[in-house]
């Protein structure tokens, strides 16, 4: 097991607003993620959950108000993106996919010593995928391109972790797996954020929640969040969105 991180990054959002092509995405969003805090990004499809994740990450810039994470450094932050966003094509190896953590370490061509070869076996073996090392991405399932892609982020050993649907297309073992090192990193004090679709995992295993719905729902303890008021607000919401609505110039309540 990796040693505890011995400084979690707090990330601190103000009147965000994020979107694509002139039309928004995320709308007025402001609140915060304390350091060592394991939150559920939860909301309707389309709700702007991945583009938070994308603001926070540093992929696409505020329209509006701004992120701060403190006491980031060291590895930076790992993100994982959903699954499908993954070319699966390309003939890497399971050993690659999980090297590719110590990137920030040894750069583009820098040389991988022993320590960190057995840093990558390790992680390898932590996910359950010991003598696959060798095999491709495109021979192997959902559920094992996922352990591949959990590995990667063990070997980058960062103080943030973003998951983009974790547990999206996978099945029951895998996400059981996956959610135990989740839980794993959280006693490590690290920080970690999870967009989410299922709500009962969400309410059983993260003690943290944002409803979006374009804009803040609700943000907090989860029992507090995952309502059935607050989700019906969330669907509605949702619903009453106009996508070619040019972009909110009112300030944040």
């Amino acid at each position: 097991m990796n040693k505890l991180s011995p400084a979690a990054p707090r990330i601190a959002i103000a009147n965000l607003t994020l979107g694509y092509e002139g039309h928004p995405a995320v709308h007025h969003l402001s609140g915060e993620m304390p350091a060592g805090s394991m939150t559920a990004v939860v909301g309707p499809n389309g709700s702007g959950k991945s583009t938070l994740l994308k603001g926070i990450v540093g992929l696409l810039k505020p329209i509006h108000g701004h992120i701060e994470i403190d006491g980031l450094g060291g590895n930076a932050i790992s993100y994982l993106p959903q699954q499908a966003n993954i070319d699966r094509t390309f003939p890497i190896s399971v050993e690659e996919t999980a090297s590719l953590g110590l990137w920030s370490r040894c750069g583009t061509f820098g040389g991988v010593s022993r320590p960190e070869r057995e840093r990558v076996a390790r992680a390898i073996s932590a996910v359950g995928l010991e003598g696959f090392e060798q095999r491709t991405l495109d021979t192997l399932s959902g559920g094992q391109v996922q352990r591949v892609l959990f590995a990667r982020v063990l070997v980058q050993d960062s103080p943030l972790i973003l998951l983009d649907e974790p547990f999206n297309a996978i099945d029951a073992n895998t996400a059981g797996d996956l959610m135990n090192l989740i839980e794993r990193w959280h006693k490590e004090r690290r920080t970690v954020v999870a967009v989410m679709h299922d709500l009962d995992l969400a309410r059983d295993r993260f003690p943290n929640a944002l409803l979006l719905a374009r804009e803040k729902i609700a943000w907090g303890e989860t029992c507090d969040v995952i309502t059935p008021a607050n989700l019906l607000k969330a669907r509605n919401m949702s619903e009453c969105w106009d996508d070619d609505a040019p972009w909110c110039e009112r300030e944040a309540v």
